[in-house]
């Protein structure tokens, strides 16, 4: 599951025995030898579908992490790029590692709940971070980035299909969340980490609530499952 460079199952039990801040402080130097790092196939995929709609002229990447989403935001934007996250050790790997040729990048450590920008951005990204937030954060959460977009900026973000519950990746998941649940109810700080908290339908009825209007775009790299329905779906909600 995990490269020789990633980490060893004990620095992983120290992660999830901590807040979730302190956690990824702890796992940075090796987050990219991880699963948990978005599957390069999905960020090409994502900046090939922003391209064809931009290029636009400033990017914020959302819980930026080690920076894989400001190397595509360096694609799309022609003046300026922003990561923001509240782990101070993903920040520094993400300030050594990324340089997209371009636009002016910085680094910015915030809470995503409470962003420190005002209507500054053309295009917010964010790849792999909702399952951090409970459900009944996730208004506020686009709230604020409704309120750090210009008018008529887009807030993207890639949705894979949920397994099917006759496959072992449904149960996996399952198995993770319930684990993560016994771990929260008897062990503090908490550590927020849910894979099936985000819904579709609910994220799309939460962003028009927030003032967007929501459209869903199939990333073709991916195909379709047996139903026809597409296996990677590019959620792109406009703020009117």
């Amino acid at each position: 599951m995990f490269s020789p460079e990633g980490p060893s199952l004990r620095e992983l039990a120290v992660q999830a025995l901590s807040s979730v801040e302190r956690g990824y402080d702890l796992l940075a130097p090796k987050f990219d030898h991880t699963p948990f790092r978005t599957p390069g196939s999905v960020l090409e995929a994502v900046a090939a579908a922003l391209a064809r709609t931009g290029p636009y002229a400033t990017g914020l990447d959302l819980c930026c992490g080690t920076g894989a989403g400001v190397e595509v935001l360096g694609r799309v934007c022609r003046e300026s790029v922003t990561g923001v996250d509240f782990s101070a050790g993903m920040l520094a790997v993400a300030r050594q590692n990324v340089r997209p040729a371009g636009p002016d990048v910085s680094w910015v450590r915030a809470d995503a709940r409470a962003l420190p920008f005002g209507p500054a951005f053309d295009l917010v990204v964010s790849f792999g971070a909702f399952g951090h937030f409970l459900p009944g954060e996730l208004p506020g959460l686009f709230w604020q980035v409704h309120s750090v977009l210009r008018p008529g900026g887009c807030f993207a973000f890639p949705v894979l299909a949920p397994p099917r519950p006759s496959s072992p990746a449904f149960w996996m998941l399952l198995g993770f969340d319930a684990v993560m649940r016994v771990r929260n109810a008897v062990w503090r700080p908490p550590f927020v980490m849910y894979y099936r908290d985000f819904r579709l339908g609910d994220v799309r009825r939460e962003l028009e609530g927030a003032g967007f209007r929501v459209g869903l775009e199939p990333l073709p790299e991916f195909g379709r499952r047996s139903d026809g329905s597409p296996r990677v779906r590019l959620v792109r909600a406009v703020r009117s």
